[in-house]
């Protein structure tokens, strides 16, 4: 299965969001920050262990990156 993870640079920061997960989202100084946090949110929704996930880079568009989220969830 996959899920879109949203990550857009605000003026103070950076926030992360993943769409089809109603609140899934947090916030963080540093991009690395914000994803390993959202990750382990969307592993806590998801019942999953977070080393399930894999991640890649789709594209950036303006101030938003994108990333897929990979899993199998058995």
């Amino acid at each position: 299965m996959t899920l879109t993870m949203v990550v857009t640079k605000t003026d103070d920061g950076f926030t992360a969001e993943v769409p089809t997960l109603r609140g899934c989202e947090s916030w963080a100084h540093d991009e690395a920050t914000v994803i390993d946090k959202t990750l382990d949110l969307a592993a806590f929704y998801l019942k999953l262990d977070e080393s399930n996930f894999a991640m890649d880079k789709i594209r950036r568009t303006g101030n938003k990156t994108f990333y897929k989220i990979i899993f199998n969830k058995k």
